[in-house]
């Protein structure tokens, strides 16, 4: 089966998400194009738990073919609408994950979504993310066209989907799967020390700034992270790479 490694990264990211309560269990997607013009790409199949997506589960569809709706084994149409829409108009986003999370959806329902650098994860986002304040409804094709057009500089790798959840997109699974997770950390550091109800340090922004750039140019962190998740699962004779 082509793209085998591919699929098996991205299957080790489904598992791990299910395991880490960062899912939606038949619901939310991730999605990895294929193909140098970013249009050809694997998604999780329609309705199947996060943490039983094997490597030759993943669907491999057309984002300029919406003739996949209407096939067998269709997409689930919202996967569809927003996976589809941003592989066609977003050739940077190589790969692109969309949650639920708790504590990303927690900041995503406040007035005032932004992520304030607080600590070392808070500020890797720092001036990295876009907040959409206009959520219209289910993310079919329209929908899906909307938050696509929000993701046109590559500098914006997440989105803060106002009263919806997170999206965020990257140059390969290892790298869309650090930021996912480390978002998801940053989240709950926020909105834990909002629940305290004391004042937040916030670093300056020469600070914050500084931190992002460093952390943008770690050393192979994602990259370990992926291969280390995938040897846990290896180690418990999982069956994600199948």
């Amino acid at each position: 089966m082509a793209h085998w490694n591919e699929r098996a990264d991205l299957a080790a990211t489904f598992r791990w998400a299910a395991r880490l309560n960062m899912h939606e269990a038949v619901a939310n997607h991730f999605s990895l194009a294929v193909n140098d013009a970013g249009t050809e790409f694997l998604i999780n199949p329609n309705q199947k738990h996060f943490s039983r997506i094997k490597a030759s589960d993943l669907l491999l569809l057309d984002a300029d073919d919406p003739s996949a709706l209407e096939a067998a084994n269709a997409p689930d149409p919202t996967a569809w609408g927003l996976h589809a829409a941003i592989h066609r108009t977003c050739p940077h986003a190589r790969c692109v994950m969309h949650t639920h999370s708790i504590w990303s959806t927690v900041l995503a329902c406040l007035s005032d979504s932004n992520l304030p650098p607080i600590d070392q994860n808070t500020a890797t986002f720092y001036n990295r993310y876009v907040i959409d304040e206009a959520f219209g409804g289910l993310a079919f094709e329209e929908e899906g066209l909307r938050c696509a057009s929000m993701l046109s500089d590559p500098a914006k790798k997440v989105m803060i989907m106002g009263n919806h959840g997170i999206l965020v997109v990257g140059k390969s699974v290892a790298d869309t799967w650090n930021r996912l997770y480390y978002f998801e950390r940053a989240a709950e550091t926020y909105v834990r020390a909002l629940q305290t109800g004391q004042p937040l340090r916030v670093l300056s922004d020469d600070i914050a700034k500084k931190t992002a750039s460093e952390l943008d140019d770690y050393p192979g962190q994602a990259e370990a992270h992926l291969t280390e998740l995938r040897a846990i699962l290896d180690e418990e004779n999982n069956n994600y790479a199948c």
